[in-house]
């Protein structure tokens, strides 16, 4: 068993900054790919970012690539992703999710397959 719980949600103007954090519980988060995911009313679920228990393998996704950098701290069980040059399409509940199994990569192109998915903080970019 496992939980993981996002912060650091919130409003801001585009061009701005978000630091969100995901702080997991429960289990060896430490030794999971951790990662971010996105989904904005009315589409398709999208990956953001991923990390792997190292830390040395990451991948972005094509839309916040150079916008967006995920880290974590596995002392602490906590993964973040800094969110700088907001845009109003960065709109969206965002999900941290971890998995023993997979690795960044993987994460992103079969999300299905994530074990564990926090309840999701919302961000919101005004124009």
């Amino acid at each position: 068993q496992g939980e993981l719980l996002e912060s650091g949600g919130g409003l801001v103007q585009a061009g701005g900054s978000l630091r969100l954090s995901c702080a997991a519980s429960g289990r060896t988060f430490s030794r999971s790919s951790m990662g971010w995911f996105r989904q904005a009313p009315g589409k398709e679920r999208e990956f953001v970012a991923a990390i792997s228990r190292s830390g040395n393998l990451i991948d972005y996704g094509d839309s916040v690539k150079g916008r967006f950098t995920i880290s974590r701290d596995n002392a602490k069980n906590t993964v973040y992703l800094q969110m700088n040059s907001l845009k109003p399409e960065d709109t969206a509940v965002y999900y941290c999710a971890a998995d023993l199994y997979s690795t960044p990569q993987t994460m992103g192109v079969n999300p299905d397959g994530v074990e564990y998915w926090g309840q999701g903080t919302q961000v919101t970019v005004s124009s």
